[in-house]
């Protein structure tokens, strides 16, 4: 079987990570978590203090440090589950909370920040057999991607998926932060200059706003074999 390359894009809260992870498991392929780099990032900024009062990014001295930022992932052997070192130290719970969260999208849009990001993830794709989601995978980092899903929900179906992830945390969650911040995300994320977020020409759209874990797992799947076997 031939291996390839996997993208999966598509909005914040989507699910994209869970159901890439779920794939690769299922196909013996590498999950690559772009979105967790972009988080990294920008919990590098806030424990440099890379933001000013009003919360803007410090850009030139975000510059000046991005080529000492190296993200690595590992999995965890009592779990299982995939976790994000910003160098060298696990930052996996850190990068998940709403602070994060709510500065993630101006620091993803910085350019530099792009192009310092995509060249570490086309060094882990070089051999393929990868799944890697995030926003412009299928379009900047890997166009040639064998396979290309997009995917798409409600905002609100987003929100309250991120309020019940944050809940069964024990974390503090208010729905109606957390759905302006995929709102507002969504915004920066269509709109910013370098690698907006849109569809690939050829990549599948899914809608996963009523679909059920099992019922996407196996139309995954069912692309994946069509790719592979054609």
């Amino acid at each position: 079987m031939k291996k390839i390359v996997i993208a999966i894009d598509g909005f914040s809260s989507c699910g994209k990570s869970t159901m890439a992870k779920d794939l690769a498991k299922e196909i013996g392929y590498i999950y690559i978590d772009s979105g967790a780099m972009y988080r990294a990032v920008t919990l590098y900024c806030i424990e440099h203090d890379l933001f000013d009062p009003d919360g803007n990014i410090r850009t030139e001295a975000l510059r000046q440090h991005i080529d000492e930022i190296h993200i690595t992932f590992r999995i965890d052997t009592a779990t299982q589950r995939l976790h994000t070192f910003l160098n060298g130290k696990d930052v996996e719970e850190q990068i998940r909370t709403l602070e994060v969260s709510s500065k993630v999208s101006p620091v993803s849009a910085l350019d530099f920040v792009r192009h310092a990001l995509v060249r570490q993830q086309q060094d882990m794709g070089k051999d393929k057999g990868i799944v890697m989601d995030g926003r412009d995978i299928g379009t900047a980092v890997f166009p040639d991607a064998e396979l290309k899903i997009f995917v798409t929900a409600s905002p609100q179906i987003r929100a309250k998926r991120r309020y019940d992830e944050l809940c069964a945390k024990g974390q503090k969650a208010s729905f109606e932060d957390i759905l302006h911040n995929v709102e507002e995300r969504d915004r920066i994320d269509q709109t910013r200059t370098v690698s907006p977020l849109r569809k690939a020409e050829d990549a599948i759209l899914l809608d996963n706003s009523n679909l059920t874990l099992s019922e996407q797992k196996d139309w995954l799947l069912d692309q994946f074999k069509r790719v592979v076997y054609e």
